[in-house]
């Protein structure tokens, strides 16, 4: 069984913020001895017949934690699909803001007390295990720590997390940058399939000169 590395390591992909209109795609391999020498891992698989399925090499995918635990990773997963709740995002675009809070524990000492200590509050307050809690319950959690470090940090993660990546690009239908191709006039201009189509009088045809 092939697996596919949902780590965002490789140097000539773009992000949202990047000028080279390269749009990145899930086609990321990775040998399983490579991330099995962490703390945690993290692993699933992508639903069979979704649209990121048919684009990655494997429907399974994995990644590795270096400072946070399996059960903590999949805490903080659970909080960010609290925080900002996509049926259509797979659990693999939530782990991706797990790593990157990892990274932040792996290289600050004090962020990782700050992570695994809002970590464990989450979880005493759901009686044990904050994923495991019913959706309701999360909510009341999580909105109890509004103001905190830990929920600020968290909140502040997903938004890159979750968002900047070539998953998310699919799932959503971002095409990548336009602006060196002409802008998005003539090439996708209302071409969202996840949104309602808008009435001609809220969204005449665009004007071309």
């Amino acid at each position: 069984m092939r697996v596919i590395s949902i780590a965002n390591e490789s140097p000539e992909v773009a992000g949202c913020e990047e000028d080279s209109g390269v749009v990145r795609k899930v086609n990321l391999p990775l040998a399983r001895r490579e991330f099995l020498k962490g703390s945690g891992l993290l692993f699933g698989s992508l639903a069979s017949g979704t649209l990121l399925a048919g684009l990655a090499p494997s429907s399974a995918w994995a990644l590795e934690l270096k400072k946070l635990s399996t059960a903590e990773g999949k805490t903080l997963m659970v909080m960010g699909r609290t925080l900002f709740p996509h049926k259509k995002l797979p659990d693999a675009v939530y782990a991706l803001l797990a790593k990157d809070l990892d990274a932040k524990a792996s290289g600050d000492a004090g962020a990782a007390k700050m992570l695994q200590d809002g970590i464990a509050w989450l979880n005493s307050s759901a009686g044990g295990d904050f994923a495991k809690a019913s959706a309701k319950k999360r909510d009341e959690i999580v909105l109890g720590m509004e103001g905190t470090a830990f929920f600020a940090t968290v909140r502040g993660q997903c938004i890159t997390s979750l968002y900047d990546n070539d998953m998310a690009f699919a799932v959503f239908g971002y095409p990548g940058s336009a602006w060196e191709k002409g802008g998005y006039i003539t090439r996708g201009f209302q071409d969202l399939k996840w949104l309602p189509e808008p009435s001609k009088e809220a969204s005449p045809a665009p004007y071309l000169g």
